[in-house]
C-alpha cells in the first residue's frame, strides 16, 4: 500500500468497526443503473447499501452506468448502459479498468479510497493485486464448474464475502470466504397486506433454472390462478415460446411483464404466496424477503438460501417437488402474514447488512495496513 493511503487512514480517531468512517469505491456492474428500472437484484442491493453507508458517516462513490443516482456520490463510467449485453466480457474489462484508472489519480492527489467493494463480476478479482487498496468482493452467484477455478485461482486477491451460510458452505477447496453478508431489505419501503387476493405469485427472469415451467405445474395441480411476472431476455426466447407462453391464457397463467414500483410492490403485497420452485443453489433469492416484508409467505424448494429464508410453518414452507409445493398451499390460511414481515424486518434490515459491510472493511483495511 502506498503512503498516501496509509497516512489516510492514520490520521482518522482509532477505534473499532462502529466507530470508523471508510472512504469506499462502490463499484457496481456495468449493465443496469442504479437503482434499477426494472429487473436488476445486484443493482438494488447496491442501492440499499449506499444509502445505509452514507446515512451512517461513510464516504461512499458510486462508480455505475449512466442513469444511476443515490445518496452516495455518483460517477457515471461508461458513455452507456449495457442492459441487453449482460456478461460481455469487453464491457466489464472496459468499465472496471475506468474504475481502476479513476481509483489511482485520486490516490495520486492525495484523496486515497480506503477499500474498493465489488459487484461488478470478475475483472476487478482478476486485477485485485495490481491497485494500491484491498478489494472486498461480494460473490452475488453461485460457485459453479466455470467460476471454481477462477475462485481458487484469483479469489485469494480479494476478501470475499457471501451472501447466504449455504453459498459460503459451497465455496471449494483454496476458496476460502471471509463472512456472509445477506442481502437487505427496507421493510418499510414495501407495503403490509393481511387480507389476500386469489392468486399465486412468481416473479424472476423467464429462465429454466427459475423455475417459471415448475410454477405453472404447481399452479394446475392445486387448481389456482397463476401470476408470472418478469422479463424474457436475449437468449430466453425459445425457452419461453415452448415451455411457458403455450399455458398463458390470460386467466388462469397470467404474464404481466417486467413490473416495478408500485404495481411491483402490489403483486406482492396482494398474492396468496409466492412460489419459489428453483432446482439449484439459489444464492440468495430477493424476491423471498420482499414478499415476506409484505406479509406475503413463500413456497419454495429446499434448496440453496432458501432453506435459510424460509422458516417452515412460520413463514412459509420449504418443499421437495411440485406435488408437495401444490399440497402445502392448502396450509396457506395458517401462516400470519405479521410472522412472515416479522421474519425479515431485523434479519435482513439496511442497518443490519452495514454492520456486517463495515467490520469486513475493518479487516481488509487493517490486512492491507500490515503489508
Amino acid at each position: 500500500m502506498d503512503l498516501s493511503t496509509t497516512l489516510g487512514r492514520l490520521d482518522r480517531p482509532s477505534g473499532d468497526a462502529a466507530t470508523e468512517r471508510y472512504r469506499v469505491a462502490m463499484l457496481a456492474p456495468p449493465w443496469i443503473p442504479v437503482p434499477p428500472p426494472g429487473y436488476g437484484g445486484v443493482e438494488l442491493v447496491l442501492s440499499l447499501l449506499c444509502e445505509g453507508l452514507v446515512r451512517r458517516g461513510h464516504d461512499v462513490t458510486l462508480f455505475a452506468p449512466p442513469g444511476s443516482r443515490s445518496v452516495a456520490e455518483v460517477r457515471e463510467v461508461l458513455p452507456e448502459p449495457h442492459e441487453d449485453e449482460i456478461q460481455i466480457s469487453i464491457h466489464e474489462a472496459d468499465h472496471v479498468g475506468r474504475v481502476f484508472d479513476a481509483l489511482d489519480r485520486a490516490a495520486a492527489e492525495g484523496n486515497a479510497y480506503d477499500v474498493l467493494h465489488d459487484h461488478s463480476g470478475f475483472t476487478a478479482v482478476a486485477m485485485a493485486n495490481r491497485i494500491d487498496l484491498p478489494v472486498v468482493h461480494t460473490l452475488h452467484g453461485p460457485f459453479t464448474a466455470d467460476t471454481i477455478p477462477f475462485y481458487q485461482r484469483h479469489g485469494g486477491k480479494a476478501h470475499l464475502v457471501a451472501i447466504s451460510e449455504a453459498q459460503r458452505d459451497s465455496a471449494p477447496d483454496g476458496v476460502s470466504v471471509d463472512t456472509v453478508v445477506p442481502n437487505p431489505i427496507d421493510v418499510d419501503e414495501w407495503p403490509f397486506r393481511a387480507e389476500k387476493e386469489d392468486y399465486l405469485l412468481w416473479v424472476g427472469r423467464f429462465t429454466p433454472v427459475k423455475g417459471p415451467h415448475r410454477a405453472i405445474e404447481v399452479a394446475r395441480a392445486a387448481d389456482a390462478r397463476l401470476v408470472l411476472a418478469g422479463p424474457v431476455q436475449p437468449g430466453d426466447e425459445e425457452y419461453y415460446r415452448e415451455r411457458v407462453e403455450p399455458h398463458v391464457d390470460g386467466d388462469r397463467v397470467c404474464h404481466v411483464g417486467e413490473v416495478q414500483g408500485e404495481r411491483k410492490r402490489s403483486l406482492f403485497a396482494g398474492a396468496r404466496a409466492l412460489l419459489m420452485p428453483i432446482r439449484w443453489q439459489e444464492p440468495f433469492g430477493l424476491v423471498m424477503i420482499e414478499a415476506l416484508a409484505c406479509g406475503t409467505p413463500v413456497a419454495a424448494f429446499a434448496e440453496g438460501a432458501a432453506c435459510e429464508i424460509v422458516q417452515p410453518g412460520v413463514n412459509g414452507f420449504l418443499v421437495e417437488d411440485e406435488e408437495q409445493m401444490a399440497a402445502v398451499l392448502r396450509d396457506l390460511p395458517g401462516i400470519s402474514p405479521q410472522a412472515c414481515r416479522d421474519s425479515v424486518a431485523e434479519r435482513y434490515a439496511v442497518d443490519t447488512v452495514v454492520a456486517g459491510y463495515e467490520s469486513v472493511y475493518a479487516r481488509a483495511v487493517s490486512a492491507a495496513l500490515r503489508v
